[in-house]
């Protein structure tokens, strides 16, 4: 466990002063990430004309539309009264998306400024020719420069495949709330 603690301080130590920024980047982005996707969760089960039908809700975006969906009088479900009910529930499948995105754009641009310093160091240092001074001269310049856009590329990554993984669970979601809708619509026609 010492080994694993000394890795990571050592290499909190090579990235420079990017990495403050970019370790508070990682905790807020997999927070947002993981309240995402466990507010983009279906909940209930089974094919939605039965849920519509049985007027099963639950948890989830889909339970929780329906629960929605059945609160608006069925002589009063138009169009625009069932899109007004299940506009908070397309709301909260907004929840945290841009702040996702903004993360994973702008992590390898911190990783970058990193790198612009670390190479500064190294120009600087060859400036003067101290090539082992006590700030690591050419080879510490070169190393926060690697490690500062090491760190933000690996922030950044993860963070563009789960928010790509969570927009596309959000637009099948949404697809299921627009037939929901639908359902809704035809059912209190049928009535």
């Amino acid at each position: 466990m010492s080994f694993l603690w000394d890795a990571i301080v050592e290499t909190w130590q090579a990235g420079g002063f990017v990495m403050p920024w970019l370790v508070a980047a990682t905790i807020v982005l997999w927070f947002a990430i993981g309240e995402r996707a466990w507010t983009l969760r279906r909940g209930v089960t089974g094919p939605l004309d039965r849920l519509v039908a049985e007027g099963r809700t639950g948890g989830g975006v889909v339970g929780g539309a329906l629960a929605a969906v059945l609160t608006v009088p069925v002589g009063e479900r138009t169009p625009g009264r069932i899109e007004e009910a299940l506009e908070p529930t397309r709301e909260s499948c907004e929840r945290h998306r841009i702040l996702i995105v903004t993360i994973a754009s702008i992590a390898p641009l911190i990783g970058l400024l990193g790198t612009v310093t670390g190479m500064i160091e190294t120009f600087d240092a060859l400036t003067t020719l101290s090539l082992h001074r006590s700030t690591g001269g050419v080879a510490g310049g070169i190393s926060e420069a690697l490690v500062s856009t090491q760190m933000g590329l690996a922030v950044a990554i993860p963070a563009l495949l789960a928010g790509r993984l969570l927009d596309g669970r959000q637009q099948s979601l949404d697809d299921e709330l627009t037939r929901l809708a639908g359902l809704s619509l035809q059912t209190a026609q049928e009535i």
